[in-house]
């Protein structure tokens, strides 16, 4: 399955509606097998402060999804949170 998903040129998502398997095992099989040679790419975000400083954040991602949040983050969490919701 994995060998299939990298000789397609698809991403994950196009991958997985395809075939009908699901994504998130999709994205199981690809961990577990750790050959997933698909380079991760860079997303274009704009961040704007929000109206009320005490209310958080939203972030817009570059496929148009939108992340609020009223919690403080790490860097770290925030970028985990990005690539998870760019790829889910």
């Amino acid at each position: 399955m994995v060998e299939q998903y990298t000789a397609s040129g698809l991403s994950q998502r196009e991958f997985s509606e395809q075939t009908g398997i699901k994504l998130s095992t999709l994205g199981r099989y690809i961990r577990r097998d750790g050959r997933c040679d698909a380079p991760q790419q860079l997303v274009r975000v704009k961040l704007q402060p929000p109206a009320d400083p005490d209310t958080g954040f939203v972030l817009v991602l570059g496929n148009g999804r939108r992340i609020a949040s009223g919690w403080e983050f790490s860097d770290s969490a925030l970028a985990r949170l990005i690539r998870v919701v760019e790829h889910a």
